[in-house]
């Protein structure tokens, strides 16, 4: 009965946790099945928090605080920020690496550092038009439509506890993951991604553009890790903003592609484990604040051990693309 308890209590703050950690997973590993290294992933999870917060904000204010928000335009407008902040993230990223051929590591470390940046000069920006006390924005009545849970969900006992208690992109990010898996693996357009990252020389010379689908990947990739941001902000932090709440979650979804083994399927699942590691101090007591730090170094932990057993089992499909992270130059084709 005790664990009964303990896993109704432990497992939905674990999904939770793990869903933000899924959006950037996803869209890492589509980015990352082109040839392209993006360690931008954090920063653009912050792009696309803080452009979803400023949709919200404009859009609350322009109603005013004693109207009822419109639900569809409450859900719409952060939404489209986020896709239009994390897209244009993508393209910033695709325009140096894949045109101007710069270093992809040191462009995505770059773009984390300016995403992070731009999310804290714009959440400042807000706490200070609202006049708050607190340093952070609350977004509550927005919030209220992105955590709405499904109305059966309490009568279904356990059941609809653990599965049926979250906000819908709760289970957006498990339809994004099921559907870019199918992508990769079941239909034409994922093979000549395959090929791109595996050998764009090749891919080129049977005519498949690697410019078009290094472009095309890692901007569907931000997108998707953006929408981990908007998630984090109006469903896990219940609609408040507050500079550098992220906390290394972005870093985690990288450390989850790896786990996962480069397929989205397999993330859904692993990102539940992550969320579960990475919070399962709460649950243990009489830990010191050290001993909660060491405890969340767990996802780390379990992802090192990962890839040693996948390096050491040299599988061809648990392998990472060859040409990741390289720059492709036609000319030495």
């Amino acid at each position: 009965m005790g664990f009964i308890n303990l896993l109704i209590s432990l497992f939905p703050r674990a999904v939770m946790q793990g869903v933000p950690i899924l959006y950037g997973a996803t869209g890492e590993i589509m980015t990352e099945k082109a040839g392209n290294l993006n360690l931008g992933i954090p920063g653009i999870m912050y792009i696309g928090g803080i452009s979803g917060v400023i949709g919200a904000f404009l859009y609350e204010h322009s109603v005013g605080a004693g109207n009822a928000l419109n639900g569809f335009l409450a859900i719409f407008i952060p939404l489209i920020c986020t896709v239009i902040g994390s897209l244009l993230a993508g393209l910033i990223y695709c325009f140096l690496t894949v045109t101007l051929r710069a270093n992809q590591n040191v462009t995505g470390l770059a773009l984390t550092t300016f995403g992070v940046g731009f999310g804290n000069f714009f959440g400042a920006s807000l706490i200070k038009l609202t006049g708050s006390d607190v340093p952070s924005v609350a977004l509550s009545r927005t919030s209220a439509f992105f955590s709405t849970k499904l109305p059966f969900a309490k009568s279904l006992g356990v059941f609809g506890k653990l599965f049926l208690s979250y906000g819908f992109l709760a289970y957006v990010a498990i339809i994004i993951a099921i559907i870019c898996g199918f992508f990769l693996n079941r239909t034409r357009g994922g093979l000549h991604l395959r090929a791109v990252g595996e050998n764009p020389a090749t891919a080129d010379a049977a005519g498949i553009s690697v410019t078009k689908s290094k472009y095309l990947a890692t901007c569907i990739g931000s997108v998707i890790a953006g929408l981990g941001g908007l998630y984090y902000v109006m469903d896990y932090a219940n609609g408040v903003w507050s500079n550098g709440g992220f906390g290394d979650r972005g870093w985690l979804a990288i450390a989850l592609v790896i786990f996962a083994i480069w397929r989205p399927n397999l993330g859904i699942f692993a990102s539940i484990i992550f969320g579960g590691l990475y919070i399962v101090y709460l649950f243990i007591p009489g830990l010191s604040l050290k001993a909660q730090e060491l405890f969340k170094m767990l996802p780390y932990v379990v992802t090192i051990a990962v890839l040693i057993v996948v390096s050491a089992r040299k599988k061809k499909e648990n392998q990472p693309p060859e040409a990741l992270g390289l720059s492709y130059f036609r000319e030495e084709r």
